[in-house]
């Protein structure tokens, strides 16, 4: 049988967990990594409703990309989601800033393969661990800055896009999940004619527009939950004996 420290040691493999930033909080949050485990859910956020969909679903364990416990617990109610995860005896690893950094596999190289980006290499590594901190890759053919927004709101079926319309056709494009807007500019001189990330703040969007990049945010939720699948699929492969899922956590933004 497989233990919960296996995966775990397979994560660490992939995603060395001592390659997070020091202000994440990373690794087996909750739980015994002696627990032996058949079913596990994988996720981008551990929320009441996932674990109640992982209890449902049998699960020992579940893997979010989104730590479970990030500030320090000062209190703990019946309400809050490690008290349930121990109720329920459901353990919980969690790899974030080492899984988006990855460059063998992680959230950026899936996000990159879903768009349909290539050749990428890692940018702005981190002098500690060797990690990047966004990507630079490039489009199999040239596309207009308003076709590459469209493109990246269908593959992502992202309920909403907003951008900047760049100087030049979109051929290198630079990309961080989640939060990177503070990687934009850092792009543009790594000759980026676009950059992909999920949330962008307003001083970002004029500094896109000054310079003349494509700017294109997609939200945090779409420009990440491409790797739970692709994640469950990589784990299946080492770990036949498990059971792997993603959730059926939906974006918690509507949109009008």
């Amino acid at each position: 049988m497989t233990t919960i420290r296996d995966i775990y040691e397979y994560i660490d493999s992939f995603a060395p967990f001592q390659s997070a930033m020091s202000f994440d909080n990373v690794g087996l949050l909750v739980g015994s990594g002696e627990n032996e485990v058949g079913k596990v859910l994988v996720a981008l956020d551990i929320t009441p409703e996932t674990v109640s969909e992982a209890a449902a679903f049998g699960a020992g364990l579940i893997i979010s990309h989104h730590p479970v416990i990030f500030n320090p617990l000062r209190t703990l109610s019946e309400k809050d989601v490690p008290y349930l995860l121990a109720r329920e005896g459901i353990a919980a690893i969690c790899a974030h800033t080492n899984l988006d950094m990855s460059q063998t596999f992680g959230v950026n190289l899936a996000l990159a393969e879903k768009v349909g980006i290539r050749n990428l290499r890692g940018m702005d590594v981190l002098s500690e661990t060797g990690a990047p901190q966004w990507f630079l890759g490039e489009l199999v053919e040239e596309m207009t800055p308003d076709a590459f927004a469209h493109e990246v709101k269908r593959k992502l079926n992202a309920g909403s896009v907003r951008y900047t319309e760049g100087k030049n056709p979109v051929v290198k494009v630079g990309l961080c999940s989640g939060s990177g807007g503070e990687y934009l500019e850092n792009a543009y001189r790594a000759g980026a004619d676009a950059f992909l990330t999920g949330e962008m703040r307003h001083h970002e969007y004029l500094i896109a527009r000054s310079i003349g990049i494509t700017a294109v945010e997609a939200g945090h939720f779409a420009t990440e939950a491409v790797v739970t699948a692709p994640l469950c699929a990589k784990l299946s492969a080492y770990f036949p004996d498990v059971v792997f899922k993603p959730s059926e956590e939906r974006e918690p933004v509507r949109f009008l």
